[in-house]
């Protein structure tokens, strides 16, 4: 069994791409819309072996994140540039202590959820 995909639901669809292509370097990889009442968007990374569904209802209702939901992780090669992006941006972000052996940082996309952006792991020499 593989794990193929994580739906969310967004509220502001063309916000919600700009962070996940722009921000987080994600590729559409496939937008099927579902008569007039919603139009799903899949992303993906350079591996395609996972997708991320973005689900947007055209009757713009409100939704509220509920606690059961904790957060997307993605990593990078510089957790340092991204930083500096996230600054950028004026966004607010929450970092590591610096007494952990992990470094990463949490952002919020713009419907609310919890994003974690993690220093990718070298491998031993």
């Amino acid at each position: 069994m593989k794990l193929a995909h994580t739906m969310i639901r967004v509220k502001d669809l063309d916000a919600t791409l700009a962070f996940y292509t722009d921000f987080l370097g994600l590729q559409e990889v496939r937008r099927h819309p579902i008569g007039d009442e919603a139009t799903l968007v899949f992303l993906t990374d350079d591996t395609q072996s996972y997708h991320i569904e973005l689900t947007y209802n055209h009757d713009e209702r409100d939704y509220e994140i509920g606690d059961q939901f904790g957060h997307l992780a993605f990593t990078v090669d510089d957790l340092d540039a991204i930083i500096e992006d996230v600054e950028s941006r004026g966004w607010w972000f929450r970092q590591s202590k610096p007494s952990n052996k992990t470094r990463y940082i949490f952002v919020k996309d713009p419907n609310g959820y919890d994003i974690e952006i993690l220093q990718a792991r070298t491998a031993p020499v």
